[in-house]
């Protein structure tokens, strides 16, 4: 995970190709001869360079420059927006965490955060900046600090035991302390050199502007006095020069004059100068809007959002757009998307506050917020359908999409990304005149796509928000969501505490679909601890709350969740059904993510019918949808499944491929119990191809993460694998079962787990493992009953019927120790043993394995020709047990 986040670090840093950067050669020269040097140490020590000089001077512009052009020196790189100059300057534990987030860190510390609210206790604030140090101790980064204004917290920010690079960017020289292990250098921003500044007004002219005399000396004294008049600083000259359409530079000139003299005291601040001329000469709609933007905080933002600021049609809305931009007011980041920059956002707040009303205010920040939740909620409702949770119509995303400035839902998914945490700064400064139902709407969206793109560090912000400013059915939908965030992440104690405090807290407000809900993730929860029982009665409390058409897209999600709890329990017709029924509510309610999990269900559930081929077509479509939905999760799953039906079609050797690169995903989004069923099925594909010993330590480490991750049926699972190849490869060193202990031991375990967590089949071949085990060592009367014990829980089946296919084997293998332990004698039961055989034979079936036909023939042959127990028990030794795959299918008739 930490490779893949630093693989991706340094593209979200990457220059405007729009504005070419100009200038600033002496700071970049002295900048790189810093860091050379500094790398060059004895002892590599972090490089800190602070680029001070006014807003608008490109600082951060030219950090960003200095991040790529060094991208090779360091293995990642991180911006993180400080807002020192901002009303609300982010948290140091907040700047941790946004760091620790983008570089790598475990998702765990990202969600489960210590303290609640703004402030941090200093004693936690000092545990989580120690984890930060650890986790970039010998890991050189770029990290820019953009717009600080504390030395303290820039300190406690620079990675002190790696030789990485920090930028930081601040308005005045920032005087750190000198003590600490680092290189600090101040490198100061001012005006740019004439030639720059003059290239760039000239660069920033619209195409109204009019072309100068090739030596016109009146022309190029006003740029020079532009130029002056801006400060030389990068952003103000753009804005200037883009004034030049239809202006001359005289007239440009006397125009920036008119609001104060070029020098001395009463000079007016260079970018209020230029701001207020640019501000002047828009129409009073481009105007407004401008003012409004900055409700939009940093967010990027397109048309439908600058139509709901205006409260315009969006075609209007769009026009206004452009005319910012060839003001230089507003940038354009990319496709139809806009963003102001820190200093025109501050002139255009204090506009909004000087001319505008409150109410106008809060209205339009309501409009923006709706605008935010129809789009994020209508992407999130394309993805997982029309739920209690979604209130989005399905046909909308096109028209949404189009509309803030998107082409596709994948241009939508990756605003998404993007703008999840200036979104969430809006909602923060959310007044009380702005509807709550619009901020819940839109914090659920958001939510709900952090779940689903694994940014647990997100919906931990989410969810100090929603307690700091709501205590109702907002807290209670953030929880119910960090819950699922926390199965995900394998801590299956805490969500499953977690989730049973939001049932409480849903029931206690009477709110039934919420409630149920919360019910289907708690039985998830419980079915991946493997209490499968208790994991049954949740999801079917929670189909008894579903029963109402329009929470049919709720109980889609249910029934395919009691679907996986019925397949482990080996009622796989019943499976079946659930999952029919919920594939075909999922496409009602058009959820891409409902149906890609529903087919990657019914592909288990057709591997444990035999039906190979029908269960990879399955598997095949849901790895399409989950691709289409961007749920990393799901392909990775996927995949596993995938692999594990090349284990069922007898081809190790692809098998194997396949699973090594699921566990590669599963690790990527630290999916632990991902990687232990992974390591389950590979262990599997190893013992298949012949290689009992690596497959023993594979399935090792499984058992590891299972007992890590407390799923007591994957853990059973894996004891019983485990003591199968443990005995086998005893066997074959030494000749003979009787070294088996701590493989009994572990068939023991197994056997308690699998009746705890209600799976009788589990159970049953647990006993028949026992048997070969304790037939082997000459304990023949224990031997056969724990034959028996098989055979009685085969017979009694899972609720379905016997399983015919267990049973077979359970009763040969009593067949072959009635000779060896009838309490009549070894004739009696040589003759009753002769009498079941035949029985058996004559009861042929298309479940019973191949290898149990011919095991109970040659044996029925053996007894004919009288040879009887004299040799001991033959099965062992003539190769007459159940292998691995005898256990891949559930042999239960399908009903009639």
């Amino acid at each position: 995970p930490q490779e893949s986040a630093l693989s991706r670090s340094f593209a979200g840093l990457r220059p405007d190709p729009a504005h070419p950067f100009l200038g600033r050669r002496e700071q970049r020269t002295r900048l790189t001869q810093w860091v050379h040097r500094d790398r060059a140490r004895t002892d590599p020590r972090p490089t800190v360079v602070v680029l001070h000089g006014p807003s608008g001077s490109g600082r951060t512009t030219l950090a960003r420059w200095a991040a790529q052009e060094m991208s090779e020196l360091f293995r990642g790189a991180c911006l993180v927006d400080l807002r020192g100059q901002s009303q609300d300057p982010l948290p140091t534990r907040d700047a941790l965490l946004h760091l620790m987030n983008r570089l790598g860190a475990p998702r765990d510390q990202l969600l489960f955060r210590e303290g609640t609210g703004r402030g941090a206790d200093p004693a936690q604030l000092r545990r989580l900046a120690e984890r930060y140090q650890q986790h970039l101790t010998d890991l050189p980064v770029v990290v820019i600090l953009d717009d600080a204004t504390d030395p303290a917290q820039v300190a406690t920010l620079v990675p002190a035991r790696s030789a990485s690079l920090v930028l930081v960017t601040a308005a005045e020289p920032l005087a750190l302390d000198g003590e600490q292990t680092a290189s600090v250098h101040q490198l100061g921003l001012g005006p740019l050199d004439p030639a720059a500044a003059d290239g760039l007004l000239r660069a920033s002219a619209g195409e109204g502007a009019a072309p100068a005399a090739p030596a016109d000396p009146g022309a190029e004294a006003a740029r020079r006095r532009v130029a002056a008049l801006c400060d030389g600083r990068p952003l103000l000259l753009r804005m200037a020069g883009s004034a030049l359409d239809g202006r001359s530079p005289g007239r440009l000139a006397e125009d920036l004059a008119a609001y104060g003299p070029d020098e001395g005291p009463a000079a007016p601040d260079p970018a209020e100068r230029v701001l207020r001329l640019r501000y002047a000469d828009q129409s009073e709609p481009a105007r407004r809007l401008l003012r409004r933007l900055a409700l939009a905080g940093r967010a990027s933002l397109g048309a439908r959002a600058a139509a709901a600021l205006l409260d315009v049609d969006e075609r209007e809305a769009a026009r206004r757009l452009e005319e910012l931009t060839r003001a230089g007011l507003l940038r354009q980041v990319r496709g139809s998307r806009y963003r102001l920059h820190d200093l025109v956002r501050r002139f255009a707040r204090a506009r909004l506050q000087d001319e505008e009303s409150e109410a106008d205010r809060s209205a339009a920040r309501e409009r923006l917020i709706r605008s935010y939740a129809e789009l994020a909620d209508t992407v999130i409702r394309l993805v997982d359908g029309q739920t209690s949770s979604r209130v989005t119509r399905a046909d909308a995303l096109p028209a949404a999409a189009g509309g803030h400035g998107f082409a596709s839902l994948d241009a939508a998914l990756r605003w998404l990304d993007d703008e999840t945490s200036f979104i969430t700064a809006t909602l923060r400064h959310a007044d009380e005149r702005v509807d709550r139902d619009a901020v819940q709407h839109l914090l659920g969206a958001l939510a709900d796509y952090c779940l689903l793109r694994g940014d647990l560090y997100r919906l931990g912000e989410l969810n100090e928000l929603t307690q700091a400013v709501d205590q109702g059915l907002l807290t209670r939908s953030v929880q119910w969501r960090t819950g699922v965030a926390a199965r995900q992440l394998g801590e299956l104690d805490k969500a499953r505490s977690t989730l049973t405090s939001v049932v409480g807290l849903y029931r206690r407000a009477h709110h039934e679909p919420g409630a149920a809900r919360a019910l289907r993730d708690l039985g998830i929860t419980l079915q991946q601890q493997g209490r499968l029982t208790e994991a049954g009665d949740r999801l079917r409390e929670a189909l008894a709350l579903q029963g109402g058409e329009d929470l049919a897209g709720d109980r889609a999600w249910t029934l395919h969740a009691l679907a996986a709890v019925e397949r482990e329990c080996g009622r796989v017709h019943g499976a079946g059904a659930l999952l029919a029924e919920a594939l075909g509510l999922h496409r009602d309610s058009g959820s891409v993510h409902g149906e890609a999990w529903t087919r990657f269900q019914l592909g288990q559930t057709l591997l444990a019918r035999g039906e190979v081929p029908a269960a990879e077509n399955e598997l095949r479509l849901a790895l399409g949808l989950y691709e289409r939905s961007r749920d990393v999760r799901g392909v990775a799953w996927a995949a596993t499944e995938l692999g594990v039906a090349r284990v069922h079609a007898g081809d190790p050797a692809a098998a194997s491929g396949e699973l090594t690169a699921a566990l590669a995903r599963h690790r990527e989004t630290e999916d632990a119990r991902g990687e232990a069923w992974t390591l389950y099925a590979l262990a599997q594909a190893q013992e298949e191809a012949g290689d009992a010993a690596e497959a023993l330590r594979t399935i090792e480490r499984a058992r590891s993460l299972f007992s890590r991750i407390r799923d007591a049926f994957g853990l059973a699972s894996a004891r019983h694998h485990s003591a199968r190849v443990t005995r086998d490869l005893r066997a074959e060193q030494t000749g003979s079962l009787r070294n088996s202990g701590f493989a009994r031991q572990l068939l023991a375990d197994a056997r308690r787990d699998f009746r705890r967590a209600g799976v009788p089949r589990g159970e049953a071949w647990s006993c028949l493992e026992l048997t070969v085990i304790e037939a082997g060592n000459e304990r023949h009367g224990q031997a056969l009953e724990l034959a028996d014990e098989a055979l009685r829980l085969f017979t009694a089946g899972y609720g379905e019927g016997p399983d015919a296919r267990g049973a077979d084997w359970a009763a040969f293998l009593r067949c072959t120790l009635l000779p060896l332990a009838s309490p009549g004698g070894s004739e009696v039961g040589q003759a009753v043993a002769q009498q079941e055989l035949a029985d058996l034979l004559a009861a042929a079936h298309p479940l019973r394995d191949e290898r149990l036909a011919d095991a109970a023939s040659s044996y029925a042959l053996m007894l004919e020709r009288g040879q009887g127990p004299e040799s001991g028990w033959p099965a062992w030794r003539l190769g007459m047990v159940p292998r691995r795959a005898a256990r891949d299918l559930v042999g239960v008739r399908a009903p009639d």
